[in-house]
C-alpha cells in the first residue's frame, strides 16, 4: 500500500478521469439495480394479468436501462483507460529518469535485469490494477451493498439471507488476498532471477556455444523457471479458491432464498416477481462477487508490483548522492578555502615573494582520495594524493585489478570518492552540478559502447549541433576515417544495435571520435585503444598529441607503448600508487613498472642490470656526497 500512495502522484494529471471513471460505473450499477424491480412489476403485474401493454411498457423501460447502462459503461472504460495508460507512460517515463541520474554504485547494486522487469511487467501490472480499480473498486462493493438493501425494500424476512452469505463472502475474498501478497512479491523476484539468466544467455551465447556449455545453461534455466512455476502455481492455486467458494457461499444462498421465498408466497407475504428479483438480486452479487475477485487478484499483483517500482524510485540519485557526501559543511569549508586562497594570491601579487608559488591552484587534484566500492570489504583505491596541470597527458598503467579504471570514473563522479577531496580548478566536485563536470569531459569508456542510428547520430552525443567540419575532424584524429568511408551513406551510415554491424576496433575509434567531438577540457581513454593494432595505436597517440594543448588526457592502458610519451606516468598497484614519474624515471625507480615495461619489451631487459648499476652509484654517490657534507659542517661546529 505504501508503494501505491507514493506512485498515485502519477496521478495527479488525471483527476477529472478518475473522478468521471467511479462515477460513471456507479450511473451504469444504479440503472442495473432497476432491472429486478421492473422484472418484478413485469411478472406480477404484466404476465400476471395478461397486460401486454404494460409488458411492452416494461419491455421498452428495459431496453432503455440497458442502453443507458451501455453508454455509461463504455464512457467509464474510456475515462479508466486514459488514466491508467497516462498514469503508467508518466511513471515509466519517471522511472526511466530516475534510473538515468543514479550512480554506478546504485546501478550495479539493483541489477540490471530487475530494473528491465520493474520497467516492463511491474508497470503493466499496476497499469492494470488502476484500470480494474477506477471500473470496479466502486461499483462491484455498491452492487453488493445496493442489491442487500433492495431486497430489504422488497422483503426484511428474505434479505436476511444476504446478511448472512455476505460477511462470509468478504472473509473469503479478503483472507486470500491478505494469504497472497507477499507470494506475489516472491513470485516477482523469481521473475527477475529468470530474467537475469535469459538476458545473460542472449548476450553471452557466444561464450556459451564457444566452451559447448548449452546444456549447463538450459539447466541452469530449467531450475530457476521451475522455481518460478512452482511459485505461481502456488499462488493461483490459493487465488483460485476464491471463485468456487464464493460460488458455493452464494448458491448456498440462493437455495435458501428460494426456500424462503416459498414459504413466503404460501404465507401471501411475497409475489412471485419480487421472489424473482430478489433471486435477481442474489445473482447480481454473485457476479459482481467473481467481478470483485477478479480485482483482488489484480490488485494484490499491481500492490506488489508497485512496493517494487517505488523501491527504485526510493533509491538516491547520484546527484543527492553528492549532495549527502558534499554536504552543507563541505561546501562551506570549500568557499572558505578559496576565499583564503584568494587571500594568499592577492597578498603574493602585491609582495615580493611572487615566485614562491604558494598561490598556484593546480587544474585537477586528488587530495588524499580513497574509494571502498559499497558492500566491498577492502579499499578499491588507497590515498591517491597527485596533481595534474591543465593540458597535460597522463598514462596511466598498472596490473589486472589495481584500480586503473575506479580511478578514472572518479573523475567525472562515476563513482563518489569515500575518502578525501578531486578538486577541479579548485572546486570540489561534488559542490559542481553534474551537466557542468561531464560537459567538460569526454569519456571513452573500456566497452565501446553505439547506439542505434547512424554515425552521424552517435557522433553528435558529443555535441548535438557539430558541424559535419567538425564531426570529419574528429573522425581523422581518432583515424576512424577509412570506418566511415568504408560504409554505404558515410555518416549516415546505419548504427545496429550496439553497433554490432562493425567491429571491436571500429567501434573504440567511433567512441573515440564520439569523445573529441565536444573538444573536451578533459579526455579520458580508459584502455580504449585494446583493439587496436600498433601502428593504428600509434597514429593516434601522434594526432591526439597534435589535437588541442590545452585538453588534459587521461590515457588508461595495459600496454606500455601507449603511455610512454605522456608528460606523467601513474603507476598503481593494488589500489595504492607504485610511482608516478616520466617513462626514464620509473625505469630508474620504479619496480612495478620495471617489471610491466620489460615483460611487453623483454629484449631491453638486457639493459636493467647496467641500469640498476649505475642507479646504485649515483645512490652511494649522493649517500657519501651528504655524509662529507655533514662532517665538514660537524668540524666547522667545532672549530666555532
Amino acid at each position: 500500500m505504501k508503494g501505491m500512495k507514493k506512485l498515485s502522484v502519477y496521478l495527479s494529471d488525471y483527476k477529472k478521469e478518475t473522478i468521471l471513471a467511479p462515477l460513471f460505473k456507479l450511473l451504469e450499477a444504479f440503472f442495473e439495480l432497476m432491472v429486478p424491480l421492473v422484472m418484478a412489476n413485469m411478472i406480477d403485474r404484466g404476465i400476471a394479468d395478461s397486460d401486454m401493454g404494460y409488458i411492452g411498457k416494461m419491455g421498452l423501460c428495459l431496453l432503455v436501462l440497458a442502453i443507458v447502462g451501455l453508454v455509461s459503461s463504455i464512457t467509464a472504460q474510456f475515462f479508466a483507460a486514459k488514466a491508467a495508460v497516462g498514469f503508467s507512460a508518466k511513471l515509466r517515463q519517471a522511472l526511466f529518469d530516475h534510473i538515468q541520474g543514479l550512480s554506478f554504485t546504485n546501478i550495479d547494486k539493483a541489477g540490471t535485469s530487475t530494473m528491465i522487469t520493474r520497467m516492463t511487467s511491474d508497470i503493466n501490472q499496476v497499469q492494470s490494477g488502476v484500470n480494474l480499480v477506477l471500473r470496479l473498486f466502486l461499483r462491484s462493493p455498491i452492487i453488493v451493498f445496493g442489491a442487500m438493501i433492495m431486497a430489504f425494500t422488497i422483503d426484511v424476512k428474505s434479505a436476511l439471507v444476504f446478511v448472512a452469505a455476505i460477511p462470509l463472502m468478504a472473509i473469503v475474498v479478503f483472507g486470500i488476498m491478505i494469504i497472497t501478497i507477499p507470494l506475489y512479491r516472491k513470485v516477482q523476484s523469481a521473475l527477475d532471477d529468470v530474467l537475469g539468466i535469459t538476458r545473460e544467455n542472449l548476450t553471452g551465447v557466444r561464450v556459451i556455444r564457444a566452451f559447448h556449455q548449452e546444456e549447463k545453461e538450459e539447466t541452469r534455466f530449467r531450475e530457476d523457471n521451475q522455481i518460478l512455476a512452482a511459485l505461481q502455481m502456488f499462488v493461483g492455486k490459493i487465488s483460485a479458491c476464491m471463485n468456487p467458494v464464493t460460488y458455493v457461499i452464494v448458491n448456498g444462498a440462493i437455495v435458501a432464498l428460494i426456500y424462503v421465498g416459498a414459504v413466503q408466497v404460501q404465507a401471501g407475504n411475497l409475489s412471485q416477481g419480487e421472489v424473482v428479483a430478489i433471486i435477481n438480486y442474489m445473482s447480481q452479487i454473485l457476479v459482481e462477487l467473481v467481478k470483485l475477485a477478479n480485482l483482488i487478484i489484480t490488485v494484490t499483483k499491481a500492490l506488489a508490483c508497485a512496493d517494487r517500482v517505488a523501491a527504485v524510485l526510493e533509491i538516491p540519485g547520484g546527484e543527492e548522492r553528492w549532495a549527502e557526501t558534499a554536504g552543507a559543511g563541505a561546501v562551506g569549508k570549500e568557499a572558505a578555502r578559496q576565499a583564503s586562497s584568494s587571500a594568499r594570491l592577492a597578498s603574493a601579487d602585491g609582495q615580493a615573494g611572487k615566485e614562491s608559488g604558494g598561490g598556484h591552484v593546480p587544474f585537477l587534484e586528488f587530495d588524499h582520495v580513497s574509494l571502498t566500492y559499497e558492500g566491498a570489504g577492502d579499499k578499491t583505491l588507497e590515498n591517491m594524493n597527485f596533481t595534474v596541470e591543465k593540458g597535460q597527458t597522463i598514462g596511466i598503467i598498472g596490473g589486472t585489478g589495481s584500480g586503473k579504471s575506479s580511478l578514472v570514473n572518479l573523475i567525472p563522479g562515476f563513482y563518489p570518492a569515500t575518502e578525501g577531496t578531486i578538486r577541479l580548478e579548485g572546486r570540489d566536485i561534488r559542490t559542481l552540478p553534474p551537466e557542468e563536470l561531464r560537459g567538460r569531459i569526454g569519456v571513452v569508456p573500456q566497452k565501446a559502447v553505439l547506439f542505434k542510428g547512424t554515425i552521424r547520430s552517435n557522433l553528435q552525443w558529443g555535441k548535438s549541433d557539430a558541424t559535419d567540419a567538425e564531426l570529419w575532424e574528429a573522425i581523422d584524429t581518432a583515424q576512424a576515417r577509412e570506418v566511415v568511408e568504408g560504409k554505404d551513406g558515410g555518416l549516415d551510415a546505419q548504427v545496429a544495435q550496439n553497433g554490432k554491424n562493425f567491429s571491436g576496433g571500429q567501434r573504440q575509434r567511433l567512441t573515440i571520435a564520439r569523445a573529441l567531438v565536444r573538444r573536451p577540457d578533459i579526455l579520458i581513454l580508459d584502455d580504449s585503444a585494446s583493439a587496436l593494432d600498433y601502428a593504428t595505436d600509434a597514429r593516434l597517440r601522434q594526432a591526439l598529441r597534435n589535437v588541442e594543448k590545452l585538453t588534459t588526457t587521461f590515457i588508461v592502458s595495459q600496454r606500455a607503448s601507449s603511455i610512454l610519451h605522456a608528460d606523467r606516468i601513474l603507476v598503481l598497484d593494488d589500489g595504492e600508487i607504485a610511482g608516478l614519474g616520466t617513462h626514464e624515471e620509473l625505469l630508474r625507480n620504479c619496480t612495478v613498472y620495471q617489471e610491466i615495461y620489460y615483460s611487453q619489451y623483454p629484449e631491453k631487459a638486457g639493459d636493467t642490470g647496467a641500469r640498476n648499476a649505475a642507479g646504485n652509484a649515483q645512490k652511494a654517490a649522493d649517500a657519501a656526497g651528504g655524509a662529507n657534507a655533514a662532517g665538514s659542517g660537524r668540524k666547522g661546529e667545532k672549530r666555532a
